[in-house]
């Protein structure tokens, strides 16, 4: 079959390898035809720093590397839950998803609704990333301010889940303009500007956010930004991926705002998706909205460099197979 992988620093090629079979399919797992597969922010620094950084000891990663989010038809089952012919969307655990053809645990996997093409079916993994962080960590937002420090495809998801679930009024921050998307999302505020200067130029007075996303993750200031801006009691939900296993973190202002700190990782994906698709069902013009470009998977190199470089008017980026 073939499959795509990470061959290098920012590059990407196809690469040639024996198709999986039925002996390949441990318990509990499938075998998708894959159908599609989004690029997440959290691949990216497997692209821009190749096997280095995408394996513990340097080795080659595998085929597929480094796409988890993908919709696909099943196969081979070994989950009673999935049969062979459903189409489904999740989590490939493996990053294994730049492929013809995926193993991947069934627990990660949802069948999706029939009207959904498979790009479109995308945006449930990311999106029950959001409802299951919301849902677990920010159980009073409603009638509440909230920022969003962040505004790609993560965060977006973010302003949109929280100002449907009934926060007062929903502000993001991010570095690219993103005042073409608010109205879609629900936000009522768009500061176009790096979160950094966007707290220096907090009034010391100035109404502060009750509830504080950090959707950028990959370095450390924006968490510091995070604490300094969320209001008294606040809550800080920290979402975005670490790329240092240690963080610092100002302690003081956390422990005089009497804030909370918490932040989310998806563990139950099934039910997570579900709350997914519960979400799109009221929302159906989302997915349209959250898609911005679809490519072909031979197209993963550029698909890459464009992730890479966030503009205006562009959030999830997919690929499609033949």
């Amino acid at each position: 079959m073939w499959a795509y992988t990470i061959t290098g620093p920012a590059a990407c090629a196809r690469v040639d390898v024996p198709t999986p079979d039925e002996p390949d399919v441990p318990d509990g797992h499938v075998l998708l035809r894959v159908l599609a597969a989004g690029i997440c922010g959290s691949d990216l620094p497997a692209f821009r720093n190749g096997a280095f950084a995408a394996t513990p000891h340097g080795t080659a990663p595998g085929a597929g590397f480094p796409l988890h989010e993908v919709a696909g038809e099943v196969v081979v089952s070994r989950d009673g839950t999935l049969p062979v012919g459903a189409r489904v969307v999740g989590w490939a655990p493996a990053r294994n998803a730049a492929a013809e053809y995926a193993v991947v645990e069934g627990a990660g996997l949802l069948p999706y609704a029939g009207h959904l093409d498979p790009a479109a079916a995308i945006v449930l993994q990311p999106l029950a990333c959001v409802v299951a962080a919301v849902g677990e960590h920010l159980p009073a937002f409603a009638g509440r301010d909230a920022t969003v420090l962040g505004l790609g495809p993560i965060g977006m998801l973010f302003a949109h889940v929280l100002k449907a679930g009934g926060a007062r009024r929903v502000a993001g921050v991010d570095r690219v303009d993103r005042s073409d998307l608010a109205a879609a999302f629900g936000l009522d505020d768009v500061v176009t500007a790096s979160t950094a200067r966007w707290v220096a130029g907090l009034a010391p007075a100035a109404a502060r956010p009750d509830v504080v996303v950090e959707a950028v993750g990959h370095q450390v200031g924006t968490l510091t930004d995070a604490v300094a801006a969320v209001a008294d009691r606040g809550r800080v939900l920290y979402f975005g991926i670490p790329d240092d296993p240690v963080y610092p973190l100002p302690m003081e202002q956390l422990l005089r705002k009497n804030a909370t700190l918490c932040a989310g990782y998806t563990r139950e994906k099934r039910a997570a998706l579900t709350g997914a698709a519960a979400h799109l069902e009221r929302h159906p013009d989302l997915a349209a909205t959250y898609v911005t470009h679809v490519l072909a998977m031979d197209e993963l190199q550029r698909a890459f460099e464009l992730a890479d470089r966030p503009a205006k008017g562009q959030l999830k980026i997919v690929l499609t197979t033949p």
